[in-house]
């Protein structure tokens, strides 16, 4: 059964800089495709970032030119580094993660990490 794992939230100052992590762990499927997302209270859940098994890479508008993902394939993991951050960037991290598994795309998330930007 497949596991993600998030790590590296926490309360940062504006201005300032957090990077997390995403490790999958339960299986040695590899992926596809690696998102993170974030939802603060009363909002829907937003694609921040994506990143495909050949590092083609999207950002959401909101964090262009703030944000950095990266993975390592070899480890099933995924970064994001946040830099720069904003008060509308405190919300709660999830990790998703796509395989195919008997020929079939599923995802998968983890539990999140809260990130709160307040001085």
């Amino acid at each position: 059964q497949v596991q993600l794992v998030e790590s590296g939230g926490g309360l940062v100052q504006p201005g300032g800089s957090l990077r997390l992590s995403c490790a999958a762990s339960g299986s040695s499927t590899s992926f596809y495709r690696m998102d993170w997302y974030r939802q603060s209270p009363g909002t829907q859940r937003e694609l921040v970032a994506s990143i495909s098994e050949s590092d083609i890479i999207e950002y959401a508008d909101s964090v262009k030119g703030r944000f950095a993902i990266s993975r390592h394939n070899a480890e099933n993991a995924v970064y994001l580094q946040m830099n720069s951050l904003k008060p509308e960037d405190t919300a709660v991290y999830y990790c998703r993660a796509f395989a195919i598994i008997n020929f079939i795309s599923r995802s998968y998330w983890g539990q999140g990490t809260q990130v709160t930007v307040s001085s």
